[in-house]
């Protein structure tokens, strides 16, 4: 299993957004960034690439360490990490953690959003050697400003523990996505659909191991919660169903293979 699918339900990215009281003139800024966040939402990655670019060129004009600088970068690089534009995405997360650093200095939480955006970068091109460090800085910083059972830290847990996983590394992925799952049923709720990727990591890592009765029952506490949330046409619902049909074939159960996917059609 290789990294994107590992990660495919948590997300591939962490966007961050602002809330700003424009100025008239900073009022293009704002339309083009809502526009570019409404198509990415839709999933139209182009669409929201160019309003992006939009928004950086607007951007570059209010100072080479404003904030909204920062998230306009952030923002069209995780656009082109998407769309697989690798080297575009690097040049401008690294140019985003520049701006945070200095503007807010090493532990400040945006700074922890770009440590943890470049890892993903590395992650997904198998960098997974100048992944773990950002991921670990990244994890340390959260602890310390926001506090151990953040959801951000849940989070940043998760992505270390699929960074192990795809490693096959000595070190178990187990206790960070419990602890990442605990986190978020504690400040989120037992049915958010965060709770539903932690149990769905889980799900995926038993099913890997052997451990049916487990995986079993995680599968299906998983794929209830994101179809009551997201609708049995979301990705995430879209991705426990083929997760679990695959678990029920490995058994030969080929029927109920059948009946959960004729359910989500």
């Amino acid at each position: 299993m290789n990294y994107a699918t590992i990660l495919s339900l948590e997300g591939i990215l962490c966007l961050s957004f602002l809330s700003v009281t424009a100025a008239a003139q900073e009022v293009p800024w704002e339309q083009y960034m809502a526009a570019a966040q409404k198509a990415y939402k839709q999933a139209d990655f182009a669409e929201a690439e160019r309003f992006y670019l939009a928004a950086l060129k607007e951007a570059e004009n209010f100072g080479d360490e404003d904030t909204r600088l920062a998230t306009s970068l952030n923002n069209l690089a995780s656009v082109y990490l998407l769309q697989e534009k690798y080297d575009q995405a690097e040049r401008l997360y690294k140019r985003t953690l520049a701006i945070w650093e200095k503007a807010l200095g090493p532990e400040h939480p945006s700074t922890a959003t770009s440590l943890n955006n470049l890892g993903l970068l590395y992650g997904q091109q198998g960098r997974y050697d100048e992944a773990e460090p950002l991921f670990q800085r990244s994890l340390s910083t959260l602890e310390k400003a926001l506090g151990p059972d953040h959801p951000d830290v849940a989070t940043s847990l998760i992505h270390l523990a699929d960074l192990y996983r795809v490693q096959n590394e000595y070190v178990n992925p187990q206790p960070l996505y419990q602890r990442a799952l605990a986190i978020r049923e504690k400040t989120l709720g037992a049915d958010h659909p965060k709770v539903a990727t932690a149990l769905g990591k889980l799900a995926t890592l038993f099913d890997a191991e052997g451990r049916d009765e487990e995986a079993e029952q995680l599968y299906r506490r998983t794929l209830a919660i994101f179809e009551r949330d997201q609708g049995a046409k979301h990705p995430n619902v879209v991705q426990i169903v083929e997760n679990y049909t695959a678990f029920l074939r490995k058994q030969n159960r080929e029927a109920e293979a059948k009946r959960v996917e004729d359910r989500f059609r």
